[in-house]
């Protein structure tokens, strides 16, 4: 059975930083794509990031783009996101998930549903 835990969440003032990871067990970490999402209360889970199995392609939603990076380690079978630039929006409960491959080497999956394995999330504040 996959586990995915998250850790890095905090507070940090706006215009701060912050690098959130997550540890992947129980599976092949090199067959599976992996994703951030962050949900903010009343919001609907969102997409933020998201990177192929080969670690060669990733995605992010418009909100983010250049300002958070995706990276995963295989070795420690960790993927992170370094956020940059944070604005106090981007206050949320950030969510690791992962999904087989499938044999798309170079795919980044973006949809919620697409997802099989879920962490139990990190909160990251962002303070005006």
């Amino acid at each position: 059975q996959v586990q995915l835990v998250e850790s890095g969440g905090g507070l940090v003032q706006d215009g701060g930083s912050l690098r959130i990871s997550c540890v992947f067990s129980g599976g092949t970490f090199t067959r599976n794509a992996m994703g951030w999402f962050r949900q903010a209360p009343g919001k609907e889970r969102e997409f933020v990031a998201g990177i192929s199995s080969s670690g060669n392609s990733a995605s992010y939603s418009d909100s983010v783009t250049g300002r958070f990076t995706i990276s995963r380690d295989n070795a420690k079978n960790t993927v992170s996101l370094q956020m940059n630039s944070l604005k106090p929006e981007d206050t949320a409960v950030y969510y690791c998930a992962s999904v087989r491959d499938g044999g798309y080497l170079s795919v980044v999956f973006r949809r919620r549903l697409q997802y099989n394995y879920w962490g139990q999330g990190t909160q990251v504040t962002v303070s005006s």
